[in-house]
């Protein structure tokens, strides 16, 4: 009355770890501070602030072990709406960046995240109201 099965299951019960690659939680916070520092660099590089652009630089190539592509020659914002918003996207980017950084234990983000932040802030809004 039962006949025994012949055939391998389609489907696997657990074993099947090893086939699919998985990043740690660090490479993971590596790849989304570089994220947000790669979104920061292209700000700061439309703003024109090319020694800014450059730290920010050096960290990406750091974290991703490679020189981020940029664009070379890019028009700063016309009018200073646009530059005031673009200070003001830069800033919420370090944000971020700075909390990842801080969550990885990476100093050397986490202070040029800070200090990017007071800059576009003060940038953003000299009066101090940002």
């Amino acid at each position: 009355m039962y006949e025994p099965i012949r055939t391998k299951s389609v489907h696997r019960m657990g074993g099947g770890r090893a086939e699919y690659p998985h990043s740690s939680r660090a490479e993971a916070l590596d790849s989304q501070l570089a994220g947000h520092l790669s979104a920061l660099l292209a700000v700061t590089d439309e703003l024109g602030l090319d020694e800014a652009a450059d730290r920010i630089s050096a960290e990406v190539a750091r974290l991703r072990g490679r020189v981020p592509t940029r664009i070379q020659g890019r028009p700063a914002a016309d009018g200073d709406a646009d530059r005031c918003a673009l200070h003001q996207r830069a800033h919420d980017l370090a944000g971020r960046a700075l909390v990842v950084a801080a969550s990885r234990a990476d100093t050397a983000v986490a202070i040029l995240a800070a200090e990017r932040m007071d800059a576009h802030s003060a940038a953003a809004d000299p009066a101090g109201a940002l």
